[in-house]
């Protein structure tokens, strides 16, 4: 199957908000308190976010939409990095990359990599940074073939939660 990766633009930010509520329901349900999702997903992945993401030239929003349809299934957030690291001026942080359940096992992710590692790059940037759940084994396998490493950790709270993520890093 052949997925439509694009940039987002303001217009597209209900779709890529659609996706992020999603996939982090889909990620974290389960883990996480169910009322402590929706606000989460509310404070932190609404459409105003990513339609002000799409126009700030620090930042790169990508959308994957289905071959058939062109449903949204999928998106990146490059971004300013906001982690618990020394930050140099050639960081950016791929804040999210998420895929819906249809998609997985397509090759999706590699593509969605790929694309955040090209467009970092155009950027001018030298390192990618990300957060990612510490409990999420099938993620860090992910991020570890793509040749991240370990640099650090933070602590973040969804609602009551106390969530421990690592953050890693790969030069580009």
């Amino acid at each position: 199957m052949t997925w439509r990766l694009r940039r987002a633009s303001p217009e597209d930010a209900p779709a890529v908000a659609l996706v992020a509520a999603a996939s982090f329901l889909t990620t974290f349900a389960g883990i996480l308190d169910g009322a402590d999702i929706v606000a989460h997903v509310a404070k932190n992945s609404s459409a105003e976010r990513f339609a002000a993401w799409t126009t700030d030239p620090a930042s790169v929003v990508t959308l994957v939409e289905h071959p058939d349809g062109a449903a949204p299934v999928g998106y990146t957030l490059l971004t300013t990095p906001d982690l618990p690291l020394t930050i140099d001026a050639g960081d950016i942080e791929l804040r999210r990359i998420y895929t819906l359940p249809a998609a997985y096992g397509s090759g999706l992710g590699q593509a969605l990599m790929m694309r955040a590692v090209d467009d970092a790059r155009a950027m001018g940037r030298t390192r990618l940074l990300l957060g990612v759940y510490g409990g999420n084994d099938r993620a860090r396998r992910f991020y570890e073939r793509q040749g991240f490493a370990i640099a650090g950790r933070r602590q973040y709270r969804v609602g009551a939660t106390l969530c421990d993520d690592f953050i890693y890093a790969r030069a580009l």
